[in-house]
């Protein structure tokens, strides 16, 4: 007896089924071997990119490399012929800036750094050594001339004057004695002149003592503020030793050294610019005083110019003076940094109209003094030229140029 054909097929289908490998589970090995084929495969593209990035920037770098030889030779090439008088010719025109050129006042200084002093500015000493045993003032006190400072022990000369005034009234009893039987005509006259002697001699003693007795007061030599004291009660003394400074603050001056250089330029009545940096001031004055002795230890000579207001300055306090040595009201002034240099002279770059185009021209220059980075012309410009101010680095003469 034979089955269904149906059931037959449907057992037949299934035994298949179970006969069909399973590629994941029963194989990994083979599973392990495709991804890393897949992987491998990933990572030389990879690779081919990166090296045809690598290409690329080499390649790119060289041709930089050359595009920038190439323009410095472009421009070595222009220079050159600009050097020999002609003119680099070009349609692309050069974007720079230019500065129509007008007549202005032109000063020079000669800038160098000095000091605030007085007129009166005194250090005052002892005339004779001794202890100082009194100081009569305090730092900032006004004094008179002659006024009393300090006072040095005068005690021994003290002593000596009045043994000196005992026997000065002895020796005058005799002369007077003597002069009385002199106009008598008794005794003789060796015996008068002797006690005449005796007596002079006595009093120009006391003179001498009197006049020790005065220098042992120290005394302000003039009108002032007492600015500095440098001794202290029971201190010795010494001539030629500063004791006190006594400034007087009515008569003010700047005082300064100038190289011999300028010894042909700096004159008494020279206009001077003073700064004061701690002030923060600046103020115009003259040279008062141009001193025509050359220092041999450094080369200098000084000068002085005085100060309005005094009382707004201290000595000692640092200035800065421009001295005026040259002027101009009336000069083609450019900036020092525009001017350029090369085996033919000075020069700068103008713009010049040509066949109704602006072009770049070559103006070879000479100039004279230059201060605070501008020079002034003497030769080569003229007013209203327009002279380029900027982009003159990259023109050569006879280029096209816009503005």
């Amino acid at each position: 007896m034979k089955k269904p054909p149906a059931l037959w097929e449907n057992k037949t289908a299934k035994k298949k089924d179970k006969m069909k490998p399973n590629t994941i589970h029963k194989n990994p090995m083979k599973n392990i071997l495709i991804i890393s084929i897949a992987i491998i495969g990933i990572m030389i593209s990879a690779c081919n990119n990166g090296n045809n990035l690598e290409k690329k920037k080499t390649a790119l770098a060289k041709l930089l490399k050359e595009q920038e030889d190439i323009s410095n030779r472009i421009k070595k090439l222009e220079a050159e012929i600009s050097e020999a008088g002609g003119d680099v010719k070009t349609d692309k025109p050069i974007f720079v800036e230019v500065s129509e050129l007008k007549k202005q006042s032109f000063t020079h200084y000669i800038e160098v750094e000095g000091r605030i002093d007085g007129d009166e500015n005194v250090g005052v000493t002892s005339q004779m050594p001794g202890t100082i045993n009194k100081i009569l003032v305090s730092t900032g006190d006004m004094v008179k001339k002659g006024q009393v400072l300090a006072q040095l022990d005068n005690q021994t000369i003290l002593q000596g004057l009045e043994e000196l005034k005992t026997s000065l009234a002895f020796v005058n009893s005799i002369y007077l004695k003597q002069k009385n039987l002199w106009d008598q005509k008794i005794g003789t006259e060796i015996q008068f002149l002797t006690a005449k002697n005796n007596k002079e001699a006595l009093e120009k003693k006391m003179e001498t003592i009197k006049e020790q007795i005065e220098m042992t007061k120290i005394k302000s030599p003039i009108d002032g503020t007492v600015e500095e004291i440098t001794a202290k009660i029971g201190q010795s003394a010494m001539p030629g030793f500063q004791i006190f400074r006594v400034v007087n603050f009515n008569s003010l001056k700047v005082m300064a050294e100038i190289s011999e250089t300028y010894a042909s330029k700096v004159k008494q009545g020279n206009e001077a610019q003073i700064n004061f940096p701690d002030l923060n001031r600046e103020i115009e004055s003259k040279i008062s005083f141009s001193s025509k002795f050359i220092s041999p230890a450094n080369r200098t000579f000084s000068i002085e110019a005085q100060l309005p207001n005094a009382a707004d300055y201290k000595p000692n306090m640092i200035a800065r003076v421009k001295i005026v040595d040259y002027n101009s009201d009336s000069s083609i002034v450019i900036p020092v940094n525009m001017i350029q240099d090369s085996e033919a002279g000075k020069y700068v770059y103008t713009a010049v109209n040509e066949g109704g185009k602006m072009i770049a021209k070559k103006q070879y220059i000479q100039f004279s003094s230059t201060y605070n980075g501008f020079a002034q012309i003497t030769s080569g410009l003229n007013e209203n030229d327009k002279l380029i101010t900027t982009g003159y680095q990259d023109v050569n003469s006879g280029q096209i140029i816009k503005f």
